[in-house]
């Protein structure tokens, strides 16, 4: 086959056809957990974020590039004073003309005209309103209950009030992902969702978050055909898959090692869709030699094939990775393409 370029790879990655080699895809953040969330209020945070975007460039040109939005991040919406679940009615998420807002779209912006002579596609990232409430939580005083998240508890005191809460942060979401859509002309969303170690109940989750993450899905859908849904296992921590099997996004990129659901399987769990993963976060693609590297790209494509699928990594790999690590998979997956008994 001829070499394709990377917007042709990834079209027929997208129909499920034949390849001249499959598309990577690995994203690591630019700054420190210490740096995380500040760039409203740190500059200096907010810039290294955007540069780093250009220096590992320099090294790894990506098949698909993806805005790290390292400095911002999770949507900030304040439950310090949250005890209860009638307390969530005075949440206030943030809404169009805001910092966060403004900051967001100017942050996809800037690292955009990085790539501006990419044919790669683009994606900015986007978290559910479950893992945004999750995270404010952790400072609100909520009475805790053993074996309970804090949402939980707050679910089971009064169900109403928390799903009113959560709409309102779902309905900024998708206000800020429409607007860095049609402000910045980025191309698709990295929906990050998840119920990692059973955060909710499955039957909980499926009646209160289930349908807010299935309404930024379908709007998102409405500005674009490429989204991807990233079932969130960070640091190793796993979700119940089937959670999601109903999530329509055309693109799904789960936890292979958390979740113990091989590329295979979860293509045919996931209905035949494109598919996005293999790699654990810090073990082989950070630790690795060359050819454990390629060793293990080449048990990923024997596994799942080459049809309908990118190899990539269980979530983002570490900030300190060599980013010619990333490019060792290309190559592997270069070399694999050539060989004539796969």
């Amino acid at each position: 086959m001829e070499t394709l370029t990377k917007r042709e790879r990834f079209e027929r990655f997208m129909a499920n056809e034949p390849v001249d080699r499959v598309p990577v895809a690995f994203f690591h953040h630019f700054i420190g957990q210490d740096q995380w969330f500040k760039g409203m209020v740190d500059e200096q945070a907010f810039e290294k974020n955007i540069e780093g975007h250009r220096i590992a460039r320099k090294i790894f040109d990506p098949d698909i590039i993806k805005v790290m939005n390292d400095s911002l991040m999770i949507m900030p919406v304040d439950m310090s004073f949250v005890k209860h679940a009638q307390d969530l009615e005075k949440i206030e998420p943030p809404v169009h003309g805001s910092l966060f807002f403004e900051k967001s779209k100017e942050l996809t912006k800037r690292v955009l005209e990085i790539y501006a002579d990419s044919d790669a596609p683009t994606y900015f990232t986007g978290f559910s309103c479950g893992m945004i409430a999750k995270l404010a939580l952790r400072k609100a005083p909520v009475e805790e209950q053993p074996g309970k998240s804090k949402l939980q508890v707050l679910i089971e005191e009064d169900k109403d009030a928390v799903v009113k809460a959560l709409t309102k942060i779902n309905d900024s979401v998708i206000a800020l992902n429409k607007e860095i859509f049609e402000e910045t002309g980025v191309e698709g969303l990295y929906f990050s969702v998840n119920n990692q170690a059973h955060y909710l109940p499955d039957d909980m989750f499926r009646e209160i978050i289930a349908p807010l993450d299935k309404k930024v899905i379908e709007e998102a859908n409405k500005l674009s055909k490429i989204n991807m849904l990233h079932i969130c296992g960070y640091e190793g921590l796993g979700n119940n898959l089937e959670l999601f099997t109903d999530y329509d996004t055309p693109i799904i990129n789960w936890a292979v090692h958390a979740e113990g659901v091989s590329l295979s399987e979860g293509k045919k769990l996931f209905h035949g869709k494109p598919i996005c993963g293999g790699f654990a976060q810090a073990d082989t693609i950070y630790k690795g030699s060359p050819r454990d590297v390629e060793n293990e790209t080449f048990r990923y494509l024997k596994d799942a094939g080459q049809v309908g699928v990118m190899i990539g990594a269980d979530c983002t790999v570490p900030m300190d990775i060599d980013n010619e690590r990333l490019e060792w998979v290309r190559r592997a997956c270069m070399r694999f393409a050539t060989l004539p008994n796969k």
